[in-house]
């Protein structure tokens, strides 16, 4: 075993309560994926460990010191990513997050990339006219699509926010549903709502709901339709049929951008039916002004656990198909 002394540089001693956070979650995280120890001596951190884990520890811890001096937030999941990164010798690839402003809410918060994939994504819809992301969840794919749709409607990029969504999840018809048809569709629109309320303010949303700027309803009433001048989003996509699929992307309009996201891991298509997600990635590859991203469960920025569940789903999927 090799050991390794440094003082990290700490201007304040809230620096050190935000690198090792709640009940020293954030250094555990760090000697767990690294296998070192680290202790600290009056802010001078003591790595203990091989040699290769003792550095890139270091690295790492440097890194996310930096990151609290910039004012981003620090929660396990990012150090997780930070730690995941380094093992890659992928380190230097996070610190384009850091300036990576994808939009900023009502009541000033600034909404950024968390992981490389995330970044990549959102160049992918800033680049492109269609962008189509898969991916598990907590990745971010909805939200960053909804932060990003609010940010064009506030630049007047777009004079309308259009939210879709394949209303199957509860087994259940629209039309047994009650209400009316805003009603209806909004159990199923609900993650974009929340998203939209936290760009806009509940009063500002709720007056561009009523003026039509923002505008929801369930994919099947896209058809007939030209969608121009919109940012429109479809979410839970792995949920449409290849039909479904064609002719909602077949609705774009001049001046129009769409996302489309989904989950191929969650479909909830009857028996033998094929999801119009997993057809559109295999059939609509290399054609220009069109994004395909594939997110993983590296990009999950929820908790740890998110990304271990994600892990066990996938690994049984895996074998199922072996």
């Amino acid at each position: 075993m090799a050991q390794l002394t440094g003082k990290i540089d700490t201007p304040s001693v809230d620096v050190l309560i935000k690198l090792f956070g709640p009940y020293d979650e954030n250094i555990n995280e760090i000697k767990r994926i690294l296998n070192v120890e680290v202790v600290n001596i009056n802010g001078e951190l003591n790595f203990i460990g091989d040699e290769r884990n003792v550095f890139l520890a270091r690295e790492v811890v440097k890194k996310i010191v930096n990151f609290i001096n910039k004012d981003e937030q620090i929660d396990i999941g990012r150090v997780t990513y930070i730690c995941e990164s380094a093992l890659e010798g992928k380190l230097d690839d996070i610190d384009q997050l850091l300036n990576d402003v994808v939009a900023v809410t009502v009541r000033g918060k600034l909404i950024k990339s968390k992981t490389v994939g995330q970044k990549k994504y959102v160049d992918a819809i800033t680049k492109n006219t269609i962008t189509i992301s898969v991916g598990p969840a907590g990745t971010g794919k909805t939200y960053l699509a909804v932060a990003l749709a609010a940010s064009a409607y506030k630049a007047k990029q777009v004079e309308k926010i259009i939210l879709t969504r394949p209303a199957v999840e509860a087994g259940e018809k629209l039309g047994f549903l009650p209400g009316d048809l805003q009603e209806k569709v909004n159990p199923y629109l609900r993650p974009l709502y929340d998203g939209l309320q936290e760009m806009f303010g509940l009063e500002t949303y709720q007056k561009l709901i009523e003026k039509g700027a923002i505008e929801v309803a369930p994919l099947a009433y896209m058809r007939g339709r030209t969608l121009s001048n919109a940012f429109i989003i479809l979410d839970e996509a792995q949920n449409t049929t290849k039909e479904q699929m064609k002719m909602f992307l077949t609705r774009l309009g001049e001046n129009s951008k769409m996302v489309v996201t989904g989950d191929l891991t969650q479909t909830d298509l009857p028996e033998g039916k094929k999801s119009g997600l997993k057809d559109a990635v295999t059939i609509l590859k290399n054609i220009e002004g069109l994004a395909i991203c594939f997110l993983t469960e590296k990009d999950v920025v929820r908790h740890p656990l998110v990304q271990a569940i994600v892990k066990a789903y996938e690994k049984r999927d895996n074998l199922e198909k072996r």
